[in-house]
């Protein structure tokens, strides 16, 4: 038994830990991307993300893991045999981590139709492709920025959209490709599209912790958890359980969310004000304040979802100029939320905040 590093054990970093809550709750939100340097827990949370969420049910022989009790999102092959009466077999597993490497090719991410198969016999032959298998899923690509952005373009359309389609010479093959994308990059390697970019729902920078009293403490549980990793494990379980219930719940509740006329102008307002381009931000920003709402159990947006949300829907969408970083003026913010006037600094306050 492999033991994985608790999700509830990782020190700081809560505007990552947000993201992936907010994207298991809500898949609709169509992934995140954590960017950061080296040696930043990216991985580790992706993992821990996995281990948390609740078991599913599995059509035990379908490539695609479909879920026994939901028609709707069958694939093709599974619906035919319900429709023939058939007792679909059924298994209980983890959430599965799918990882895409980066010098994966198109047929690997998409899948294979056999077209020769397809015109002699009339029959379709898929092989299954990466999609296939992240289905109801984790989709974890590191270092996304250095795949090809025809491939990136594509795993965008999967997550946005929920199915895969295959396309040879007239003849298609569509399978159900929901999952949960997770890109991971080093910006000191070279940044991702602003179009790639505006197309994943959610994004967080994430820097080393400065505080030392928190860098020992990353460095504490660390050891711990090398040196023992069942105990440790067992110490993080009530925890782990605890958020397993809140995600179990917000699932449940975010079809009741209700977001109020008046933060739907103050998304709107916090978009326009910060420069932001197109129309996806908006939709993001209230999805997210939704999902957030859902997740501390209310069934109302409050103007804390929405602020809440806003680093993670923003960040990688406000208009900047070339090698300018990334980041998000905290005090014109707080100037928006609260209406309030600017206070004013010295000059060489203007521009960014300072981190």
């Amino acid at each position: 038994m492999k033991y994985i590093y608790p999700f509830s054990a990782i020190v700081g970093q809560e505007e990552m830990k947000k993201g992936l809550l907010l994207n298991a709750v809500n898949p609709k939100l169509s992934g995140i991307l954590i960017r950061g340097e080296k040696g930043t827990a990216k991985s580790t949370a992706v993992r821990a993300l996995a281990a948390l969420l609740p078991e599913i049910d599995v059509v035990a022989d379908c490539p695609f893991s479909c879920d026994p009790d939901d028609i709707t999102t069958m694939c093709m092959d599974c619906r035919q045999r319900l429709a023939a009466g058939e007792e679909l077999p059924r298994a209980r597993r983890k959430m599965r981590v799918v990882d895409l490497p980066v010098s994966a090719t198109e047929d690997r991410v998409v899948g294979t139709l056999d077209i020769e198969q397809a015109i002699k016999k009339g029959e379709k032959h898929f092989e299954p492709g990466v999609l296939a298998q992240a289905n109801r899923g984790i989709l974890y690509v590191d270092e996304v920025n250095l795949l090809d952005d025809h491939v990136v373009d594509v795993l965008l359309d999967s997550a946005a959209m929920g199915v895969n389609t295959v396309e040879r010479e007239g003849v298609s093959f569509t399978h159900p490709a929901q999952f949960i994308l997770v890109g991971t990059m080093n910006p000191e390697e070279g940044e991702l599209r602003p179009q790639l970019l505006d197309r994943f729902g959610l994004c967080v920078h994430i820097t080393g912790i400065m505080d030392p009293e928190l860098r020992v403490e990353v460095i504490r549980r660390r050891a711990a958890f090398e040196e023992d990793p069942e105990g440790f494990s067992r110490q993080w379980e009530g925890e782990e359980e605890k958020l397993r219930r809140q995600i179990v719940a917000a699932k449940k509740l975010l079809p009741e969310v209700e977001i109020p006329e008046e933060m739907l102008y103050l998304i709107a307002k916090i978009a326009i004000e910060m420069g932001v381009d197109g129309h996806r931000a908006d939709l993001v920003m209230m999805k997210a304040a939704k999902t957030m709402a859902a997740l501390a159990g209310r069934t109302e947006v409050t103007r804390d979802d929405v602020h809440s949300s806003v680093n993670l829907a923003l960040l990688h969408r406000m208009r900047r100029k070339p090698f300018q970083e990334m980041d998000i003026d905290r005090e014109k913010l707080q100037v928006i939320m609260g209406g309030q006037k600017a206070r004013h600094f010295h000059d060489h306050h203007h521009g960014h905040s300072h981190r």
